[in-house]
């Protein structure tokens, strides 16, 4: 298990039914796999599981360093938010390809 992974994602907008959009990144592949050994494996040892399966994190796109949960996709992978301070500070819009580095917390 490594709790370190980093991979190169489209940034994309998920809107709600009321017009608010979120912003994620998709972790799948095997950096996705690590995140799914990492969290079997916090569960197991807590003994319990977190809100819908998340796993806490620092995510890192450039210079931007924040905590933040990941959460699992019913169709495999992880989503990562991305909140409009580090799509500002990064100058990142929907669609780019960003690098992201995770560290289970």
């Amino acid at each position: 298990m490594n709790d370190t992974v980093s991979t190169t994602a489209r940034l994309w907008r998920w809107t709600a039914k009321n017009g608010v959009s979120w912003f994620f990144v998709t972790i799948d592949g095997e950096a996705g796999e690590e995140l799914s050994a990492t969290e079997a494996m916090r569960r197991l040892e807590l003994g319990r599981k977190p809100g819908f399966r998340s796993l806490k994190v620092e995510a890192r796109i450039g210079e931007t360093v924040w905590q933040t949960s990941c959460f699992p996709r019913d169709e495999g992978g992880w989503m990562l938010p991305v909140k409009a301070p580090v799509r500002k500070a990064e100058n990142m819009s929907e669609d780019d390809r960003v690098a992201v580095t995770l560290r289970a917390v």
